[in-house]
């Protein structure tokens, strides 16, 4: 069965795209939920309207994505932390410790889910860490954690 998305489906698709899809996960799943809608001559059309507006959105937040991925790495971003003998931190520096410090810095608010570190950082020192912006930008701003 041919269905057009209305929003966007996780391992599916996005908004507006036109799928070939089971029968019965079309009837059972995707329609009563009104995660999609079946695809008619009109609502073809409209999903292609649907397409193109979201491709200039795309554009327009990868835009601004690397305009502020810019800044982000002009900043010098210091997280103040207390540490015990040989630079080992009591406790450790999350993503959210990350996020607070670089919207201190930069004023930026950024959520601590787009901050990807791979486990909590545990000593001082200079670090690189990345933040993912939008799909498509991804920006590694140094952070340096110091003693308070």
């Amino acid at each position: 069965m041919k269905v057009v998305l209305r929003s966007d489906v996780e391992s599916l698709g996005k908004k507006g795209d036109l799928l070939e899809v089971a029968n019965g996960y079309a009837r059972n799943y995707l329609v009563p939920r009104g995660l999609a809608i079946v695809a008619t001559k009109g609502v073809v059309a409209q999903a292609a309207s649907m397409r193109r507006n979201r491709e200039v959105r795309d554009a327009r937040d990868r835009e601004a994505a690397q305009e502020l991925a810019g800044r982000l790495t002009a900043a010098a971003v210091q997280i103040k932390v207390r540490a015990g003998e040989g630079g080992k931190l009591f406790g450790s520096v999350t993503a959210a410790d990350v996020a607070a410090a670089i919207a201190a810095v930069s004023g930026v608010e950024l959520d601590r889910r787009k901050v990807e570190l791979a486990e909590p950082l545990k000593a001082l020192g200079p670090f690189e860490v990345t933040v993912r912006l939008h799909p498509e930008v991804v920006v590694a701003i140094p952070i340096e954690v110091v003693a308070e």
